[in-house]
């Protein structure tokens, strides 16, 4: 089975989220630097991708797939 991962590198910390929607509860739009819109806009446009990463000044966010049994 898979499962949608959302690794958040901030503030040399590292953090790991099931969607972008729960990775939103916890930080605002500001801390990241992007809103939840635009990183669903991001990686959907991206969805072909083997790696897809977002990065800005505030942050990295890379979205991966977990397997789990």
């Amino acid at each position: 089975m898979e499962r949608t991962v959302l690794h958040l590198e901030i503030d040399g910390r590292h953090e790991y989220f099931g969607s972008p929607s729960s990775l939103f509860d916890k930080y605002t739009r500001e801390e990241v630097g992007i809103s939840q819109a635009a990183l669903n806009n991001y990686f959907s446009n991206l969805r072909d991708c083997e790696e897809i990463i977002y990065k800005n000044k505030k942050c990295t966010i890379r979205k991966g797939t977990l397997y789990v049994k």
